[in-house]
């Protein structure tokens, strides 16, 4: 039986802690200007990363990683994480050393984005959302029926899509290792069944605080409150919004069926998972070090892939008998009612890439 998660609860730690964090002997970015002994050590690494590089196989220095994610380990995160870390620790005889820290340990899921870039964690499994804050591109995800579905998804992750996105996270400081699956959204409320844009007029529905997603609902005539993930089932329970949108996993494990009455089946937002690290420290590693992480980090991807090939069916068999009626709108009148959302989105982000992406 596959494992089934959940969102982390855990209370986030404060950005002041991560500074600690990072593992040893490594080359890292920062945001802020260098302090002289940043310096010195920047030259350090880079010349211990020089002279891997011409030493042979018994010289290649070891490494003690830090993989920090927002989520429980039983979760798809965790599932790509402890196949990454089963794989480059095996391929590397031991000289690669993978530590994992699942559930906010290391700050949360926007805090954790800014320590891999300053050189505090070392790799990070962010959503498509909160990469959006490095640059619009990567928020073009959370764009309503912006994929039809998982494959066209792959084809565009792992082709044109994926390597646009890898070179803005190269130029932000970033190296994009693999792209994983989240899953798709599907709406929940207690008020009325949805069939027609009409149903969703005056719904207060909860959303994360990206425009994207706000703005979406906003345009299917939806009340928007933003609240933290964690915070959505009392809220549902006391009244305080109506529905919510999040995969069916997320809504079975977090019990929000429980507290509502009515789903429907909409694939309106397609989630990802970015598996980032942090572009200095990718340079300074020598080329087998490299292969190795990008073999496991590629065999992560896999496995979130296999996960929801079977999770979405899996979760609708469970959830069913809690809804009081679930249904299936047709969904071109959807598409219409949020094209203002693309048509504001296309001036966050370059020409080239609204073009080829956005229409």
């Amino acid at each position: 039986m596959r494992k089934l998660w959940s969102l982390s609860i855990s209370a986030a730690l404060a950005v002041s802690l991560l500074t600690g964090c990072g593992s040893s002997s490594k080359p890292a970015e920062s945001t802020a200007a260098p302090t002289q002994a940043q310096t010195e050590t920047k030259a350090e690494s880079g010349e211990k990363a020089e002279s891997q590089a011409s030493a042979g196989s018994s010289e290649l220095k070891s490494y003690t990683f830090k993989l920090g994610y927002h989520t429980v380990e039983d979760s798809v995160r965790g599932e790509m994480a402890n196949e990454f870390k089963r794989i480059v620790e095996e391929k590397s005889g031991g000289r690669l050393k993978v530590e994992l820290y699942p559930s906010e340990t290391l700050g949360n899921e926007q805090e954790m984005i800014e320590a891999v870039k300053i050189g505090a964690v070392d790799f990070s499994l962010p959503g498509g959302g909160a990469m959006s804050n490095v640059d619009p591109v990567f928020g073009s995800i959370s764009l309503p029926f912006f994929m039809s579905g998982y494959d066209a998804f792959h084809e565009q992750a792992d082709g044109e899509l994926g390597e646009y996105w890898g070179k803005v996270a190269e130029e932000n400081g970033y190296k994009l290792l693999s792209i994983g699956d989240l899953g798709f959204a599907q709406i929940t409320n207690n008020k009325r069944p949805i069939n027609t844009v009409e149903d969703l007029k005056g719904l207060k529905m909860r959303s994360p605080n990206e425009q994207v997603l706000i703005n979406s609902f906003q345009n299917l005539g939806a009340a928007v409150t933003t609240l933290p993930f964690t915070e959505i089932y009392m809220a549902l329970s006391q009244g305080v919004v109506d529905g919510q949108f999040n995969p069916l996993d997320a809504i079975y494990q977090t019990k929000f069926h429980e507290v509502q009455d009515y789903l429907a089946i909409v694939n309106i937002f397609c989630y990802n998972i970015n598996f980032i690290t942090n572009k200095a420290l990718w340079d300074g590693l020598d080329p087998e070090a490299q292969d190795i992480i990008q073999e496991a980090a590629d065999a992560a991807k896999e496995i979130s892939r296999e996960y929801y090939t079977s999770a979405d069916t899996e979760y609708l068999e469970l959830v069913t008998p809690h809804f009081k009626e679930i249904t299936y709108p047709e969904l071109e009148e959807f598409r219409k009612a949020v094209q203002p959302v693309y048509d504001e989105f296309a001036q966050s982000v370059p020409a080239d890439y609204a073009e080829k992406f956005l229409k």
